[in-house]
């Protein structure tokens, strides 16, 4: 029985360790050969989403530290797979022995035990936002390749706890200053107020992560299961804390009709471009030459100090106050996640796309 834990066709990925086991990593298969690769590369990444950077996440301290296993020789890959780890050094399981008997509300304890029988409590096992870890490092090799390819992939937090970014002060720069990822600084500095309130009454909060992707070729994707959106949804989705994904316009397309919805198409420097972009980027499943556009809704921090109603294992009624270190808020570390799952889902894609026509085998055999 597959478990659930591999990602991708070609530029395949499978996550595995727990929150609080011996580490957590990635192992990446089906990268090209001769790609300069050094752990710094993937250190990069993964200190964006590194705990303990401000008030605003989870006091743990990692320094998530990452080693390379396999798959590079000499600074290049190898062609083979390239095996990551991150060891975890400062787990504090005791925090988490009192809810071996009850089912947190907001967390996967009670569908673990209906799945499997029983369930790793410390720190959610699997599920914990740890397990995103080899997410990121694997994402750090699939921003390699579309690095040479030109293609950029950057996200940032649109909303946080109702309060959204001004586009008229957008300032991408702006999101590295602050500890919320949000490219406007008025707006942070509203989140920043919010956020502390709610913290001092043992609650969390959840946002809104948009991420764009430019200089994409067209014509990545199929045209029925594996469209480029339908890919780009289920990686997003994946991620555990994420609750809902739209591409483009998404649900305010419902609210327009056709004349407007429309991208029209023109002719600009030789080339067929759009005036708008409310497909996001994609038609038919099919990239269209755009900017990629989505969205990802972010859940509020399930494990709160707040007194809550639960049941525990013997089916009683009871009421719980989560004790731990946990995140006040979940997306601004999710937003290098979500660049990381956009990446490999493009890359995949890209690398499937070699294959969509016999010209372009002809020429890559016979050049």
């Amino acid at each position: 029985m597959a478990a659930g834990s591999t990602f991708g066709n070609i530029f395949k990925i499978m996550t595995w360790g727990e929150s609080h086991g011996e580490g957590v990593g990635v192992v990446v298969d089906g990268c090209p050969a001769g790609i300069s690769l050094t752990p710094e590369d993937i250190q990069i990444q993964l200190n964006k989403r590194k705990p303990g950077q401000s008030k605003f996440t989870t006091q743990r301290k990692e320094d998530d530290e990452v080693a390379i296993l396999s798959g590079v020789f000499e600074g290049k890959t190898t062609g083979t797979p390239i095996s990551m780890v991150v060891y975890n050094k400062t787990q504090r399981s005791s925090d988490y022995s009192e809810i071996a008997g009850y089912y947190r509300p907001g967390h996967a304890d009670y569908t673990f035990d209906e799945k499997y029988g029983f369930r790793d409590y410390r720190g959610g096992g699997r599920s914990s936002g740890r397990e995103t870890i080899g997410r990121v490092a694997a994402g750090a090799i699939a921003f390699k390749i579309l690095d040479v390819l030109g293609i950029k992939v950057n996200a940032y937090a649109k909303e946080i706890g109702g309060i959204s970014i001004d586009y008229n002060r957008f300032n991408m720069e702006e999101k590295e200053n602050n500890a919320f990822n949000m490219p406007d600084a008025t707006a942070a500095e509203k989140v920043a107020e919010f956020a502390s309130q709610k913290m001092k009454e043992g609650d969390s909060v959840g946002g809104i992560i948009e991420c764009v992707i430019s200089n994409v070729m067209t014509g990545i994707g199929d045209p029925v299961f594996e469209k480029f959106d339908a890919n780009l949804a289920k990686a997003i989705m994946s991620i555990g804390a994420v609750k809902a994904f739209e591409i483009g316009d998404g649900f305010e397309a419902s609210k327009v009709t056709g004349r407007i919805n429309n991208d029209s198409f023109v002719m600009k420097d030789g080339k067929v471009t759009k005036e708008t972009n409310h497909s996001g980027g994609v038609l038919g499943g099919m990239s269209d030459g755009s900017d990629i556009v989505f969205r990802a809704a972010v859940k509020p921090t399930p494990s709160i100090s707040s007194v809550q109603k639960t049941v525990n294992k013997s089916g009683e009624d009871i009421e719980v106050s989560i004790k731990g270190r946990h995140d006040p808020m979940i997306v601004p570390r999710a937003v290098v996640v979500v660049e990381s799952m956009a990446a490999l889902t493009l890359v995949d894609l890209i690398f499937g796309n070699m294959t969509s026509r016999i010209d372009r085998i002809v020429d890559f055999y016979k050049r």
